[in-house]
């Protein structure tokens, strides 16, 4: 889809979750998506985990004495699909906007840090998990693998995810990054270490901006002072529950397009000419121009990973197979001499079978 003439409308959201309620910030996502839409916005972003909260929880307390409170996210959290995303897709396609929602993925036996994007017809069109949690939260999420890597043509454009920390790790940047991402929708927890998180959080979005060439959409989440005596009545604890909010939209030339949201609740809005997409990748484009594929590439397995693989599937049905069922890999990776640098997305499959 062609975007470089369009202008869109977007909108990063920061509000608080219910804490209390399996269902209450469903509808919070709901309503906010309607508020966003009537202020002409044609992309809504909510923070890192938002549905039905981010695990707060397991920042302030020991994993042996967070089980009642890692269970309580266990019956909340969201099967997708199911309940949750039948909502969402509904208010996305009621209102005619893509919507990138963080939740907690229950899928059996284990939670995920999960993104998902609904287009603005409602299609769930990727779900991804976060392929590494961070420090605590390994204590709650499992892993994701590389088949989330990807970049999805939508109403709005192309547009690729990562949350938190994710985008510390250069290379999974790099993966959407080459596949041509136009607008990178980020995700944090927010109210959470304090002034340092958000300055930094700053800098790595502004920074993935310039360095991608795309528009940055950014949002966190918000705890009110009720909700975080709710969580803790630890002076000291409350602290680390307060500051790291900066939702924030970026420019590809890494200017911020509407000033960052650093406490409370609100909508950040913002319009996105497109154009600055190219104005931007005219004088360095990563993976185009800029880039020395015959020095430096990237290679990624994006296949779905599975527990269990059928040698002999019944007919009619096709069996998963897990990154670590294949044939032996050669003794070095092909050489990307004279490659387009669409040859990044190469999967570990392919150089099997080169």
């Amino acid at each position: 889809m062609t975007t470089a003439n369009r202008k869109i409308r977007a909108a990063a959201v920061q509000i608080a979750p219910d804490l209390d309620s399996a269902d209450g910030t469903v509808a919070k996502v709901c309503e906010a998506i309607e508020n966003a839409a009537k202020q002409g916005a044609e992309l809504v972003v909510f923070p890192e985990t938002f549905v039905p909260y981010y695990p707060y929880f397991s920042f302030i307390r020991p994993p042996f004495a967070a089980g009642p409170e890692h269970l309580t996210l266990y019956e909340r959290a969201v099967v997708v699909p199911g309940p949750v995303t039948d909502a969402v897709s509904a208010a996305a396609r009621a209102h005619g906007v893509v919507v990138v929602l963080g939740v907690n993925e229950r899928d059996h036996g284990s939670l995920y840090n999960t993104q998902l994007v609904f287009d603005a017809d409602g299609e769930l069109v990727l779900k991804r998990r976060k392929i590494t949690p961070t420090y605590h939260e390994r204590m709650i999420w499992g892993q994701g693998d590389g088949s989330g890597l990807k970049v999805v043509d939508t109403a709005v454009g192309r547009l690729g995810a990562l949350a938190c920390w994710e985008h510390y790790n250069p290379l999974a940047r790099y993966a959407l990054m080459a596949q041509h991402e136009e607008i990178h929708c980020a995700q944090f927890p927010g109210s959470m270490v304090g002034q340092i998180f958000a300055d930094q959080m700053e800098v790595t979005i502004r920074h993935h901006a310039l360095e991608s060439g795309c528009f940055v959409v950014n949002a966190t989440g918000w705890l009110t002072d009720e909700q975080i005596d709710g969580i803790t009545t630890d002076p000291k604890l409350q602290k680390v529950l307060r500051g790291g909010c900066c939702t924030a939209i970026v420019s590809p030339e890494g200017n911020l397009l509407a000033e960052p949201l650093r406490s409370g609740e609100g909508i950040l809005i913002a319009d996105l000419d497109m154009a600055l997409v190219t104005k931007r990748k005219r004088m360095m484009d990563s993976v185009g121009h800029y880039a020395r594929p015959e020095l430096l590439s990237l290679v990624i397995d994006d296949r779905p990973t599975a527990p269990m693989s059928a040698l002999f599937p019944q007919s009619g049905t096709s069996a998963a197979t897990p990154a670590t069922q294949h044939k032996s890999a050669p003794a070095a990776f092909p050489s990307p001499v004279n490659e387009s640098p669409a040859s990044t997305r190469t999967t570990h499959a392919n150089v099997i079978e080169a």
